[in-house]
């Protein structure tokens, strides 16, 4: 499903050359769930955007579904995540004066359809969130805000969501709904990539892999959960 190979990132700053990656590989087998720590500084973020192909690498290979996501050009690039990568993040960016409905409809890379309407109905009802779908954001709870963010990321049945810290603004209950909410993609059979420095999503995931200064921590790094 997912496999970065020797992916490296530099970025130059006015101190000189920052490594935000060195040489990782990772591979991320269809209907995982993955959970990618480490602390801030980590690299997590830059592996993330890198492997979601918003974040071109100074080096190495990305690959999603087969595809060499950096040989594609800016605009196939972006059309392949359209149909193929859901997007969560910590900040929930949402439209303020859409509905929720229209927040997740808004998503839809076909065109809003009546079709895209009655899924992202059946999205919001799926995450508890059917009594709210004619609010605006600013009504809803910071939990209910990013739970309108999974069902938008989810609304093109994308075959991959990642999550960049979805929780990081919760308290415990939000965080367990949020997490909840990828999990049912997960059991659907949906691959997923979560970064954090917590622990929420740990009983979730397949694998845990610990990333520290840009690389992935003792061997593969990988962890196996029972």
């Amino acid at each position: 499903m997912v496999e970065l190979q020797q992916v490296s990132k530099r970025f130059r700053g006015r101190a000189g050359e920052v490594i935000a990656l060195a040489e990782v590989d990772l591979h991320v087998a269809p209907g995982e769930f993955v959970v990618v720590r480490g602390p801030s500084g980590s690299g997590k973020t830059t592996l993330l955007l890198a492997l979601g192909g918003m974040l071109r690498p100074t080096g190495g290979k990305v690959l999603v579904n087969g595809v060499d996501v950096y040989a594609l050009t800016e605009r196939e690039r972006a059309r392949f995540r359209g149909e193929n990568i859901g997007f969560v993040f910590q900040m929930f960016h949402l439209v303020p004066y859409l509905t929720v409905l229209e927040n997740v409809a808004l998503a839809a890379t076909a065109g809003r359809t009546s079709t895209v309407w009655a899924a992202a109905g059946e999205l919001l009802g799926r995450l508890g969130l059917s009594p709210r779908e004619r609010h605006l954001p600013s009504e809803l709870s910071a939990g209910e805000r990013q739970r309108v963010a999974v069902s938008r990321a989810l609304l093109n049945h994308p075959k991959l969501v990642l999550a960049d810290e979805p929780t990081g603004n919760l308290d415990p209950d939000n965080a367990a709904e949020v997490f909840e909410g990828l999990a049912v993609f997960h059991r659907r059979g949906g691959t997923v990539v979560v970064v954090t420095h917590g622990t929420t999503a740990d009983h979730h995931a397949n694998r845990i892999v610990h990333l520290r200064d840009g690389r992935i921590d003792g061997g593969s790094g990988e962890k196996r959960m029972a």
